[in-house]
């Protein structure tokens, strides 16, 4: 296992994220099956503040993280993408729905971290990404509300 400075801050902001992604992403289960889901595609459902919210949480988790766990540039990016890619599929009418079901960032996210802190994969550290990805992540959440925008215009202006 990785050895870090400040491991017993770390392991609990490791454990109060990873409990964080759980609600959002697989707190509940379907009754009588193994389907899980959380909060997440449950606030999809209100336009935009659905979007965002999600979107906040993830990429507060992520900042998080950065900030304070020290990751590898790679961790921090591939976090990223499975954060601006479940918003940009979030933002999506309908098919954003159901793939919020599906497509679980903030689980992924803590695979990641796993393997890094755990399993010591993606050496190194992040912190001087942190800025860069923030705007790369805020110009998709702007991306994903275009979007959404356009799309719920284009579905109510058919009807």
């Amino acid at each position: 296992m990785k050895q870090l400075p400040n491991k017993p801050a770390l392991t609990g902001q490791l454990k109060w994220v990873e409990r964080v992604a759980s609600v959002m992403d697989d707190k509940f289960r379907l009754p009588g099956t193994n389907f899980r889901f959380g909060l997440d595609p449950i606030l999809n459902f209100i336009p935009f503040a659905g979007d965002v919210s999600g979107f906040i949480v993830a990429a507060a988790l992520l900042y998080v993280i950065a900030k304070n766990g020290g990751v590898s540039r790679k961790v921090l990016i591939l976090m990223a993408l499975n954060i601006s890619v479940d918003a940009l599929l979030g933002a999506i009418p309908i098919l954003g729905q159901v793939t919020d079901f599906y497509f679980k960032a903030n689980t992924r996210n803590i695979k990641l971290l796993k393997e890094h802190y755990q399993e010591d994969k993606h050496q190194g550290s992040g912190k001087g990404i942190i800025l860069l990805i923030l705007v790369v992540l805020i110009v998709f959440l702007a991306a994903s509300i275009y979007i959404s925008y356009v799309a719920l215009r284009w579905l109510f202006n058919s009807f």
